[in-house]
């Protein structure tokens, strides 16, 4: 017990005091994820709400490779863009192997399915009267994707922010694609899970902290939307 309390407080040392490296490793999540999730949500959020907006063969189809997806362990992500990035793979003349550019395509793939899924479903638990209103009211297709994407923004925003916190929290993707580069790749999961197994608890539960307080600033702004909406 007084190996863990000890190591709490020694956490919050190095968190209060700024520690360099907690920061920059916190850091490079935080770039790495919010670029991942940008880059997965510009393509994933208009192809949801398309998708919900109309009927095509093959719908029911979609959702459930969605959902298979979203299933899929990352460390497979991490598989086959290893496979593509390495040297002897198709696109090893990139260099991409082991660099923050590597582990931000994985991420993206890895939470595209989820934005996209979850875009879908916000379209659909919309008002059912607002497709056949604006339809019936002659707008064009950008007018209803604009008034869509208007009235359906929080749930958009949920889909999003889910899509960082997966990106953020993942480990499988970023230690294959990334390597765990010291100030380059080193994002808080993976270090983690080598200070851990180094026996640095105490920076590891540092870096778990601040994980966990990026997850509910997360939650309260969400939160904080809500209630500014309603």
């Amino acid at each position: 017990m007084d190996y863990f309390v000890d190591s709490f407080f020694a956490a919050l040392r190095l968190i209060f005091q700024f520690d360099p490296e907690v920061y920059r490793i916190v850091w490079t999540s935080l770039e790495i994820s919010l670029t991942a999730t940008v880059c997965a949500a510009l393509l994933a959020v208009p192809a949801g709400v398309w998708s919900a907006s109309i009927e095509f063969k093959g719908k029911r189809l979609l959702r459930r490779s969605l959902n298979a997806l979203m299933a899929m362990p990352t460390v497979m992500i991490g598989l086959i863009f290893y496979g593509l990035f390495s040297r002897r793979g198709p696109l090893g003349e990139l260099a991409l192997l082991y660099t923050p550019t590597a582990v931000i395509i994985g991420e993206a793939v890895l939470i595209f399915p989820l934005i996209i899924n979850l875009s879908m479903t916000a379209v659909e638990s919309a008002d059912p009267r607002l497709l056949p209103t604006l339809r019936s009211l002659g707008a064009s297709p950008a007018q209803q994707f604009g008034l869509v994407l208007s009235e359906t923004r929080l749930a958009l925003l949920v889909a999003v922010a889910a899509g960082f916190g997966r990106a953020i929290g993942e480990v499988g993707t970023a230690m294959m694609l990334g390597g765990n580069i010291q100030g380059l790749t080193r994002t808080m999961t993976t270090a983690i899970a080598l200070e851990t197994s180094k026996g640095e608890f105490e920076l590891g539960l540092a870096l778990g902290m601040m994980l966990l307080l990026v997850a509910f600033s997360v939650n309260w702004l969400l939160q904080s939307a809500d209630r500014s909406v309603g």
